[in-house]
């Protein structure tokens, strides 16, 4: 089976007299609130999503992965991951403090060293513009002005309260793709849910891979992408009718959305091949919002870093449409017929079919799919575009 990023899959929960020692020690430490995208970003250092990480960031992996998109080590790095706080509670902060979430301690944070960071710097590295209306930049900006970093041991894991079935860690994937005897492991990283030109390269995908990982992100995401809770039956009921039981596993990420397009693209990768996996779909504008980036920029950002370096192999697929001359789903460099054959929806339009009650052509969308947007959209308002 692949091998984790940097080696070693991490792991940060501690037990036994170790976690008990920290939690008696942690009644007399500062305490740092995490907000939700902090506490999915300790889950997935403690569980190893993010290995080699052991914590959050200091200054000179910070540095690197901004200058050279590697951490310290070499090893390929492209999203700092970073805690942030107000001056006023670095300035009271001596050693270890504890990260809480919901007035419950979660965490221990080693602290090894505070930091002020550059954050037009880090918004022009990471996200490519400095523009506020980027969602990415908007969250940096609003964070605080100090960053610590160090280690983390976790001694009280948040109960998932949603998705049950479907969480899943590292350790849990790879144990069960090896039970299944799968070697080429194909992993499919979603914000929204899958129309059937994302069915098209996941099922040829699937035709040179033993299996694939369904991994749709459930941490924080933008205000307008469709809920955890929709995109989750979305997917329930597409692979129930129309793919092989036995080849594909559903499990949800805890990670949350950077919307930092090609940086994210080779993030996400990473992070699969941690959960095991041998290969990665890149497809349209991956972790892309509005028009900060090209449309296949993610996947040529692959070709700057040597394949071992990344050490998970990249499927990059042109963009998918159902051609009604050649009666099947097509991309430019299959099909020789103009656009105006193929049947193609705007994520607009698309709204607007939903909105009205009306079901996107079966070309574009999965009727079982559709219904479960529409059934969304008259509960709970209207949902966000589901064409990228």
């Amino acid at each position: 089976m692949v091998a984790p990023h940097g080696g070693t899959l991490i792991n940060r929960i501690v037990q036994g007299s170790e976690r008990e020692s920290l939690l008696h020690t942690s009644r007399s430490l500062p305490q740092i609130a995490l907000d939700p995208w902090a506490l999915s970003d300790v889950e997935m250092i403690a569980i190893g999503g993010l290995s080699p990480l052991q914590g959050f960031m200091g200054r000179a992996d910070y540095d690197s992965v901004l200058a050279n998109r590697r951490l310290a080590t070499g090893l390929v790095w492209t999203i700092p991951v970073t805690l942030s706080v107000t001056q006023e509670h670095a300035a009271g902060l001596r050693g270890d403090v504890a990260l809480a979430s919901d007035g419950q301690v979660v965490a221990i944070l080693h602290v090894e060293e505070r930091y002020t960071p550059d954050k037009t710097r880090e918004a022009q590295a990471v996200f490519g513009t400095t523009d506020p209306s980027h969602p990415g930049v908007k969250r940096l900006e609003a964070t605080g002005p100090v960053y610590l970093g160090g280690q983390i041991s976790v001694v009280n894991r948040p109960p998932p309260a949603t998705f049950l079935p479907y969480r899943l860690d590292p350790a849990d994937t790879r144990r069960l793709f090896a039970e299944r005897g799968w070697k080429r492991i194909v992993a499919f990283q979603t914000r929204n849910p899958i129309h059937r030109a994302h069915e098209h390269l996941q099922k040829c995908a699937l035709e040179m891979c033993d299996g694939m990982l369904l991994h749709p992100i459930v941490g924080e995401t933008k205000g307008d992408d469709v809920p955890a809770a929709v995109r989750m039956r979305s997917y329930e009921v597409l692979l129930a009718n129309y793919y092989p039981k036995d080849r594909v596993v559903l499990a949800v990420n805890p990670a949350s959305m950077r919307y930092a397009g090609p940086k994210e693209a080779i993030f996400h990768a990473l992070i699969r091949k941690n959960y095991g996996c041998t290969h990665f779909i890149v497809g349209r504008d991956h972790a892309g919002v509005g028009k900060f980036y090209g449309t296949y920029d993610a996947q040529r950002m692959f070709d700057e870093f040597a394949p071992e370096e990344i050490g998970i192999i990249p499927l990059c697929f042109e963009n998918a449409a159902y051609c009604t001359v050649c009666a099947s789903m097509v991309s430019s460099k299959t099909c020789p017929h103009p656009p105006e054959r193929h049947v193609s929806l705007s994520g607009t339009k698309v709204r607007e079919l939903l909105q009205a009650g009306t079901p996107p052509p079966p070309e574009v969308s999965r009727p079982e799919v559709a219904a479960v947007l529409i059934e969304s959209m008259r509960t709970q308002g209207q949902p966000a575009a589901t064409t990228r």
